[in-house]
């Protein structure tokens, strides 16, 4: 018997609507972008559709820039495995802008975020986003004034 080859399509990446890990339903796509302004609370990431693939290992990584938690230390990328539940499976790989430490407030949340997921070792997706300090002015002026 031949063996299937995965389907993978990276079909949205940008802000979402906030996510609930405990929900079937995945967070819907606010803006399409790679430039995320460090908002406490905004959610962003990918959201991957894979097919032919049901019962496979993905790794996923998180690697954020140097995140200091509340005792101070720098935070290791955030990594983990799931297993392709179905075979049209949507999964959603993303991560929220936290104020963890109060001395650095949302700066150290400033830099290059590189999501991956991986698949028998091989790369399949891959998106860096880069989250920037709120520029005031434009703020105000996309508001009208």
């Amino acid at each position: 018997m031949a063996k299937r080859t995965p389907v993978i399509e990276m079909t949205s990446y940008g802000i979402y609507s906030h996510w609930d890990a405990k929900a079937k339903e995945l967070p819907q796509i606010k803006a399409f972008t790679q430039t995320v302004t460090a908002d406490e609370g905004v959610e962003f990431g990918f959201t991957v559709n894979i097919k032919k693939a049901k019962g496979q290992l993905l790794q996923f990584c998180i690697h954020h820039p140097g995140i200091i938690n509340k005792k101070g230390k720098v935070l290791a990328p955030f990594d983990g495995e799931v297993y392709v539940r179905s075979n049209d499976w949507h999964f959603y790989l993303g991560d929220t802008i936290q104020l963890l430490c109060p001395i650095n407030g949302l700066e150290s949340n400033l830099g290059e975020w590189r999501m991956t997921l991986e698949m028998q070792g091989k790369t399949i997706a891959e998106k860096t986003f880069n989250v920037v300090a709120r520029d005031e002015g434009q703020f105000w002026k996309s508001r009208g004034f």
